[in-house]
């Protein structure tokens, strides 16, 4: 993060992991303050309050972080609604923090669980006959979630082969291509080892996973 002093990057980092428990002792309910410093992604967690999605410090960035920080495009975003893997639906912020030339430092990210509200709300808005049931939300993209960088690891895959709709003993080299070119996207390749256990997923060599990487980047360069 060329340009960023040191010393302005600590300040922001102290004084946010200082907001940390003052904000998740503030807000209602069950919910979750979680500081990310974008200089240590993927294992970017390096302050936490709350238990709604079960991380701790040295915890990874969701995939959504992951993948914005792969793409440059850092950007605050707030109340959007995401789902944990046992159907709990959470409210979650996601608030930018930049140093004086506009560079990312830090996430920090508010997470909280409204399913008892969604329940609360389905249950009222049963008792109002001209008004209909509204349908329980469907599972979105959201974030995921995760506790170690193999969790991550075996998400971004999971999306990615899934994405291509062909298993992988049937897989061509477009196949395998793309598949590359999604976690390569995602910033899946930002995580260590991120090569050798592409390799093993698709059932190549990792100097197979690079020729692709190279090829990759030979095409957007032609473009």
């Amino acid at each position: 993060m060329a340009g960023m002093s040191p010393s302005e990057r600590a300040q922001i980092l102290a004084m946010l992991s200082a907001l940390v428990e003052p904000l998740h002792l503030s807000i209602p309910g069950s919910n979750e303050v979680v500081l990310h410093d974008l200089a240590k992604v993927p294992n970017s967690i390096v302050a936490i309050s709350g238990t709604v999605t079960g991380r701790g410090v040295g915890s990874p960035a969701t995939d959504a972080l992951l993948r914005a920080v792969a793409h440059d495009d850092v950007q605050t975003t707030v109340a959007y609604e995401t789902r944990l893997p046992g159907g709990r639906e959470l409210r979650s912020s996601t608030l930018v923090c930049r140093d004086s030339t506009g560079t990312p430092v830090a996430a920090l990210c508010l997470n909280i669980d409204v399913t008892m509200w969604r329940a609360v709300h389905l249950l009222a808005t049963s008792m109002l006959p001209a008004q209909p049931i509204a349908p329980s939300a469907a599972p979105e993209d959201g974030e995921e979630f995760v506790n170690d960088i193999d969790e991550l690891a075996q998400h971004l895959l999971s999306q990615a082969i899934a994405a291509v709709q062909a298993p992988v003993e049937l897989m061509q080299k477009r196949h395998k291509l793309a598949v590359v070119q999604d976690l390569k996207e995602r910033g899946f390749f930002m995580l260590k080892e991120s090569v050798e256990t592409a390799a093993q997923a698709l059932g190549v060599t990792r100097f197979t996973i690079y020729n692709y990487l190279n090829e990759l980047e030979a095409d957007s360069r032609d473009r």
